[in-house]
């Protein structure tokens, strides 16, 4: 299952505006009702999260005015990815205790291992993606 979609070109710092908000709303619940479909209730929080830091950071960093969300399952892995357009890897940043940002791909990173998974970027990192094992995912 693929989905894309425009997204508003944003300056470094900038925040995301209320129609990208609504687009990363929307990646997270497609995620929710796809995880539902397939019977993979178990990882609907987690991997909601997942995306919604992914498109976050797709938005804001990359530039690009289109991101692609993908999501597919299959030889027991759920495989989430997020392309934006725009070369350039992500690198998870030390954040200090009084920042409100910088913690995404921590928490990427974090529910990737307690899933079985990892996470990495593709296409000289315009692709982010995130793969969980489904190992004892399942209701």
């Amino acid at each position: 299952m693929s989905v894309s979609f425009a997204v508003s070109v944003h300056s470094a710092g900038g925040s995301v505006d209320e129609a990208d908000a609504r687009r990363v709303r929307m990646a997270r619940l497609v995620t929710a009702a796809r995880l539902r479909y397939c019977g993979l209730d178990a990882l609907i929080d987690d991997a909601a999260l997942i995306v919604s830091e992914l498109v976050t950071n797709a938005i804001l960093h990359s530039g690009g005015t289109q991101v692609t969300f993908t999501m597919a399952v299959r030889d027991g892995v759920l495989h989430l990815a997020v392309h934006d357009e725009m070369p350039g890897g992500p690198a998870a940043c030390a954040a200090d205790s009084e920042s409100e940002r910088g913690r995404g791909l921590f928490l990427v990173d974090a529910l990737a291992r307690e899933h079985g998974g990892k996470w990495g970027s593709t296409d000289e990192g315009a692709t982010i993606f995130c793969d969980l094992a489904l190992t004892g995912a399942s209701q």
